[in-house]
């Protein structure tokens, strides 16, 4: 009975592998090897986002005044670069970004705004979103806001 039942499961094995071609390089097509190490190539050129600055100080501000400083950037890469968003850690703090990709080897710009709230010393980060390979970016602002008593000379309460 096990003669029987081996003989039956190797002639099963033989007659489904004998009708298959076991040669799977005959059908790989030589023109999709070469479209696909173009498209792994390409996704190897990644935008690279330098700035002259990431951080700036303000200095001493008075209450409620408005400041803006721009930062600048060139696209050091090899891909156009796309700022998707600019986010500050806070409302009073308004980031601008560019709506156009920057062009390997261009520069851009992105304007930070702040309002001038808070008092003493305030420092705001904002986090910039882009198709780099960090995938994000941090630029820091900061002040020493003066209170609005000090800065108009008269005595704390």
């Amino acid at each position: 009975m096990k003669k029987v039942f081996l003989v039956l499961t190797l002639a099963a094995a033989v007659s489904f592998t004998s009708c298959k071609d076991n040669n799977a390089a005959n059908k790989v097509k030589s023109e999709n090897v070469a479209k696909a190490e173009q498209r792994d190539e390409a996704a190897k050129k990644l935008p690279v986002m330098t700035f002259e600055e990431t951080e700036y100080d303000f200095g001493n501000i008075p209450q409620g005044q408005s400041v803006e400083k721009v930062f600048k950037f060139k696209n050091t890469g090899d891909a156009p670069l796309i700022v998707t968003s600019a986010k500050s850690s806070c409302g009073c703090t308004i980031p601008q970004k560019p709506e156009e990709p920057v062009a390997p080897g261009e520069t851009g710009e992105i304007l930070v705004k702040y309002n001038g709230s808070g008092r003493n010393q305030v420092t705001k980060t904002v986090t910039i979103t882009a198709n780099t390979e960090k995938g994000t970016e941090q630029l820091r602002i900061k002040a020493f806001v003066e209170p609005k008593e000090a800065a108009a000379g008269q005595p704390k309460a």
